[in-house]
């Protein structure tokens, strides 16, 4: 072998060499940048699509879970509240006037401040209720005597649960302070109707389980029952230099000191 063709052979050792070097390196920074890239990248997540959906306001983000909100604060009070109306002027009960009472007063103000809060944050309210809604005010109308007063108790009790689950999510979530105050206010009436719906004594507590069973997948979670439980030992405020100045509510029919006149 010649004196060039050793050289020869040298040098291309020496390219074929730093090739390699500079492979490694160039996978190593790939390796490297590969969890930054990815991690910047959030296309898709929830994060994304929160801030996607989010619209900038002098209050706050504006989210779709809010303004769907918005929108659903204005149905229900489209068509509660002429159902309350006609529970009044029907009077088949004194209770289902007080429920009718309950939600003509307590839509009539909570749809003032839907209207108010949706002007102020340019969102587009609806002014009629859905078809569904509408089919639901034709079967009250159709019904008559007890039929009508388990229509009234069940229909209005099932929307104002659902609606329910809404107004826990977005109190919970929202970060436009505008939104949280009719979140607040919105459970304090939804709460009331609820109660007021399931003192007529004609709500169907097994129906609406069920309803709520058959939309959920996951297996039910909880504690197992045992047949003698133990009676846990009652939670005591610990310490010696604390006041308070708050009662507990009286059980109903037992008199406490706190409760006499």
């Amino acid at each position: 072998m010649t004196d060039i063709e050793r050289t020869g052979d040298t040098l291309s050792l020496r390219v074929n060499g730093t090739a390699l070097i500079i492979a490694a390196l160039v996978a190593t920074v790939g390796a490297i940048a590969f969890p930054v890239w990815s991690y910047a990248d959030r296309s898709g997540t929830g994060q994304a699509n929160l801030n996607a959906s989010s619209v900038a306001t002098q209050w706050g983000p504006l989210s779709a879970t809010d303004r769907d909100f918005l929108v659903k604060v204005r149905l229900a009070g489209l068509w509660e509240l002429p159902a309350g109306q006609q529970a009044i002027e029907r009077a088949p009960s004194r209770a289902m006037v007080e429920c009718g009472d309950h939600l003509v007063v307590g839509h009539t103000d909570l749809d003032r401040r839907a209207r108010d809060v949706a002007a102020k944050l340019g969102v587009e309210l609806p002014n009629q209720p859905t078809e569904q809604q509408q089919g639901w005010l034709r079967e009250l109308t159709a019904a008559r005597g007890e039929e009508y007063e388990r229509k009234f108790a069940n229909l209005l009790r099932n929307a104002h649960g659902k609606v329910f689950a809404l107004i826990a999510e977005v109190r919970h979530t929202t970060r436009n302070t505008l939104i949280r105050q009719l979140a607040s206010d919105a459970n304090q009436t939804v709460l009331d109707h609820i109660t007021m719906l399931e003192a007529t004594g004609m709500v169907d507590h097994d129906a609406l389980a069920n309803e709520a069973a058959g939309r959920k997948t996951a297996p039910p979670t909880g504690p197992p029952v045992v047949p003698s439980p133990a009676v846990p030992s009652p939670v005591r405020p610990s310490g010696t230099d604390q006041s308070f100045t708050s009662r507990p509510v009286p059980e109903a029919g037992i008199v406490t000191p706190h409760s006499q006149p």
